[in-house]
């Protein structure tokens, strides 16, 4: 990558740590070094500070101070949140889910489908949307919890979650959001409906750092703690606190709570300017999701003809970071599971790449990646063996596996999933 020059659009997978975290956490690695779980006044200083930072994240979510328990990440947050109420509610042996969910959602329910439990995964449309009524046939006396995540990290799709949240209820079984996605870029307000008893959100999606997150419990919400230790947490997830970086979750939680519609807004003008022109400028490429109801940082393209992995590394050249959505790195010729569950065709999908933007980027930043990018894809595409006029020679050859895998008729082989927000 361009030393010279870096234009990250890729926030959905992380964000860059804010200067006013940076500075406000400094001082717990120097003088500020007590244990906030220590009886004395130098560790309990440190403990009032770790209490100032949860109130900061309950107040961005809308939640009671009580109501947060902090943890290490958004992978954490979700596993307690499902083993948690597993624990729970020992008889109960369904849980519900989606296809499109985070790999810390969906390969859990699959290990578990392997000890015994019955996982069901809603299917989405063409759109990304899911169909509540789905869910409503789904719930059985014996779901435990259901488990769908806020807005999808890859093409940003926006789920109805107060309406899912109601038909759970009908039924009696816990919701869980995923908010990670959602958390700093959509309004939450969790005090103004009770239908959400379990949140996930992490630190480094609103610009804390890596190693912190939280989970929201709400208050008489049955939830067995997964991380067995000490008092910490109201007993709820023992371990020594990471004093550091909840301060810096903290800071990042009143920062993401000032100004946030206008940011929003400018966000988002600038995300439909570097959508529009792409769209405008490459021929054959499709915006992947629902247009409407997607997150305002996130905008999801597929070139098609051309390999998103050959498209980000040309970018990458040029000083430009996105991410593809394609799992290929993980070593096989297959999609990510969002774009397959979502039906997009496989010479669409292989050539998918997602744009996330924060309050860091630029309009200058947004130009300069319009005037690189449409280039880059005209020449990939000069070279590639999926474009338009080979295709039908690759449909032709049965017996080679990507056109096997192109083939409408033939089903998707079984899927890898990809860890990367």
């Amino acid at each position: 990558m361009s030393e010279e020059r870096v234009i990250y659009l890729d926030n959905n997978a992380t964000t860059r740590v804010a200067d006013e975290v940076v500075e406000a956490m400094l001082p717990y690695f120097g003088d500020k070094y007590g244990n906030p779980s220590s009886m004395h006044y130098f560790g309990g200083q440190v403990g009032k500070d770790v209490e100032a930072a949860r109130g900061k994240v309950a107040e961005l979510i809308g939640a009671l101070d009580s109501e947060i328990v902090f943890n290490s990440c958004g992978t954490e947050g979700d596993n307690t949140a499902i083993m948690g109420t597993l624990l729970s509610y020992p008889e109960k042996k369904h849980i519900i889910t989606t296809r499109v969910e985070h790999p810390a959602v969906l390969n859990l329910g699959r290990a578990l489908s392997r000890r015994g439990y019955n996982v069901t995964e809603l299917s989405i449309d063409r759109g990304g949307n899911l169909n509540p009524d789905e869910l409503r046939a789904a719930l059985r006396d014996d779901t435990a919890i259901v488990s769908i995540m806020w807005a999808n990290n890859e093409t940003g799709v926006i789920f109805p979650i107060e309406e899912l949240g109601e038909i759970v209820k009908e039924r009696g079984a816990v919701f869980h959001v995923d908010a990670v996605q959602a958390v700093s870029k959509l309004p939450i307000d969790l005090s103004r409906s009770a239908m959400i008893d379990l949140l996930t959100l992490s630190g480094h999606k609103i610009h804390a750092p890596k190693g912190v997150g939280a989970l929201f419990v709400r208050r008489g919400t049955r939830l067995r703690p997964w991380l067995v230790g000490g008092h910490q947490e109201r007993g709820r997830r023992g371990g020594t606190e990471n004093v550091p970086y909840l301060v810096g979750l903290g800071v990042a939680a009143g920062l993401a709570g000032k100004g946030f519609g206008e940011e929003s807004d400018r966000i988002r003008r600038l995300r439909d300017k570097l959508e529009k022109g792409l769209l405008t400028k490459v021929p054959s490429s499709i915006l992947n999701g629902d247009p409407d109801h997607r997150l305002p940082n996130t905008a999801s393209i597929s070139f098609e003809f051309v390999e998103g992995e050959a498209i980000l590394l040309m970018m990458s050249e040029m000083g430009i970071a996105a991410s593809s959505g394609s799992a290929c790195t993980s070593g096989s010729l297959e999609p990510s599971h969002v774009l397959r569950a979502m039906g997009v065709p496989f010479t669409a999908a292989h050539g998918s790449v997602r744009f996330s933007l924060s309050r860091y980027n630029t309009e200058e930043e947004i130009d300069y990646v319009l005037a690189e990018l449409p280039p880059i894809i005209e020449r990939l595409r000069k070279i590639s063996p999926f474009n338009e006029d080979r295709i039908d020679f690759i449909e032709l050859d049965k017996s080679h596996p990507i056109a096997r895998m192109h083939d409408k008729d033939t089903p998707w082989p079984d899927e890898k999933i990809s860890c990367d927000r």
